[in-house]
């Protein structure tokens, strides 16, 4: 493709042409090809910018800078084609578009914003969609999917050029629908922007990623954003938990959306959820929709899933499905890695390995563990990531000795803190409990504690990762996975026996 139509695209404020084909575009200097167009953007953790020299050196045709200086030095040193932009983020989005043959306008896209619960009702509509026959694109925390191919997912919302490669290679494949997850984080930084969102779904807010956003308030205005459409029209139809306490101004954003459903168990609620009966592996509900009334069953467990579920099948419904192939469909949708996975042993120990990482997610899990445990022990072992939201450690220790019996801290992802300061931290919420405790920075260590210690019918609760498959230490990343190594320390336990 030339350069022309892909600058005529972005709005400038300087460039110079040349007469090159572009074949791919870059905002990583370390995937520059001989042919790419290199998108030279100021981030929030390094400037793209001060590697236009790598990038020219591996081939690139042309430079898109935010910057002035960038851009005057190439036009004086480089004979290759350069573009000054106001906004590196948003060329980059706009030239990948344009790149990839816009595959955004070809996919109906539903976008999940909140706290808690975006990854598992990401994975129940794209179940939904599926059913029905629908050709699905998903991206979010745990992986992505392109129809039938399963992909790493290094980030819960990637860059705009690689939501646009993977909307490509969908469309390519026959997809007409895409389901994502958005972060407050992609949101604030435009990384979705001008992403056309045709279904909005907000599932709730509760403390996090302060470090980055600073206050409640700016974290709420960054939800929001994806109700008032980020470079793009509004949604067509917003889906939000009337039930949670940042609803109303949720709602408020979204009045320029065509359609606004909410749901939860408030009077009044579109999709209106009463009879909740929850079991270990299943749970039934009634759900009063605008299109009939049904009883819904799951294989998922937790009042957090019902909300999840009900506010798939409103999106799916948004989508075009009906009430009554939503309901069977549910029915056989199995859980989401990482979110309540048991791992299954002959000891008669519950062991569940669950992402909780905020106090409202681990209050919810030690509250669904403690309904099932009956008369039996609840043993949560937990810990939090470094170079975050620091305030939310004490919150979360209280809200882990509130609920359990046993509480075993440990290391979550550390990064470059020391793990003992973190746990000293969480302590402050721990100890005014009174709970039993003990810390093991050694995440294995501390899983195998918990297992050892438990007796039959108890839980054993293994939080704050989920299906991550690597811990991130000071040093770097090592490989950690919370299911594979209860799995084991399980295997060795029943051998003994």
């Amino acid at each position: 493709m030339q350069i022309r139509p892909l600058l005529d695209e972005v709005e400038t404020l300087r460039r110079r042409d040349a007469d090159a084909d572009v074949t791919g575009v870059e905002y990583d200097s370390r995937r520059v090809v001989p042919g790419s167009l290199f998108v030279a953007m100021r981030g929030e953790t390094t400037d793209g910018n001060r590697y236009v020299d790598a990038a020219i050196k591996q081939g690139a045709v042309a430079i898109v800078t935010d910057s002035a200086d960038v851009f005057e030095k190439i036009s004086r040193e480089h004979s290759i084609a350069v573009a000054q932009v106001a906004s590196g983020r948003r060329a980059l989005a706009e030239i990948s578009a344009a790149f990839f043959d816009h595959p955004e306008k070809k996919l109906k896209l539903t976008a999940a914003t909140g706290t808690n619960g975006k990854t598992t009702t990401a994975f129940l509509l794209e179940g939904l969609l599926r059913s029905a026959k629908r050709s699905t694109v998903l991206l979010g925390t745990i992986e992505m999917h392109i129809g039938d191919k399963v992909l790493s997912s290094p980030h819960t919302t990637p860059e705009s050029r690689d939501v646009l490669d993977i909307f490509a290679q969908g469309v390519q494949a026959g997809a007409t629908e895409a389901v994502m997850e958005m972060s407050s984080h992609a949101l604030e930084q435009e990384r979705v922007w001008r992403l056309p969102v045709d279904v909005a779904i907000f599932t709730n807010l509760t403390q996090d990623h302060l470090d980055y956003h600073g206050t409640m308030e700016r974290y709420t205005e960054a939800k929001a954003k994806l109700f008032q459409g980020v470079g793009a029209p509004p949604p067509r139809v917003a889906i939000i938990n009337v039930d949670d306490a940042y609803a109303s101004q949720m709602l408020d954003v979204a009045r320029e959306c065509k359609q606004v459903w909410s749901y939860g168990q408030s009077e009044g609620a579109e999709f209106r959820i009463s009879q909740i009966a929850l079991h270990a592996g299943k749970t039934s509900f009634q759900l009063t929709t605008p299109f009939g009334e049904a009883e819904v069953h799951s294989l998922l467990s937790g009042a957090v899933n019902v909300y999840n579920l009900t506010a798939a099948i409103a999106a799916a419904m948004a989508r075009g499905l009906s009430l009554q192939e939503c309901v069977q469909a549910a029915a056989k949708l199995q859980p989401v890695p990482g979110r309540f996975q048991t791992v299954p042993n002959q000891l008669g120990i519950a062991v569940v390995v669950d992402y909780a990482h905020t106090e409202d997610a681990l209050t919810n899990l030690i509250a669904l563990a403690r309904e099932l445990s009956g008369k039996h022990r609840v043993i949560t072992v937990f810990g939090c990531g470094g170079d975050r939201d620091r305030t939310k450690r004490p919150k979360m220790g209280r809200a882990a000795g509130q609920g359990s019996d046993f509480v075993i801290v440990t290391s979550d992802n550390p990064r470059s803190e020391d793990p003992r300061n973190i746990a000293d931290e969480v302590l402050q919420g721990l100890l005014p409990t009174d709970v039993e405790y003990m810390v093991e920075l050694d995440r294995r260590d501390a899983i195998e504690a918990a297992i050892r210690m438990a007796n039959r019918g108890d839980i054993v609760l293994i939080a704050g990762k989920g299906h991550e498959k690597e811990q991130i230490l000071r040093g770097g990343a090592v490989p950690f996975d919370d299911v594979a190594v209860a799995a084991e320390i399980l295997r060795a336990l029943e051998g003994k026996q």
